[in-house]
């Protein structure tokens, strides 16, 4: 049952590359600044997801030990 609950995570990264590479393409016409930029883009968006969840956990953590 875990293993279904757990699938909706495996489009995470898969969002990150399409929505970071589509947002660099509005603001640059080269690819070489496109994808240098959603490189910078997704390590960000993937910190603060990173970030966000570790917050979770520790909240979680905090009340229902």
């Amino acid at each position: 049952m875990i293993l279904f609950a757990m699938s909706i995570y495996w489009h995470l990264p898969f969002m990150l590359l399409v929505i970071s590479l589509v947002y660099s393409a509005t603001r640059h016409e080269d690819w070489n600044d496109i994808l240098v930029e959603a490189f910078r883009w997704g390590i960000r968006m993937f910190g603060f997801m990173a970030i966000v969840g570790v917050v979770l956990f520790g909240v979680t953590w905090l009340f229902l030990r």
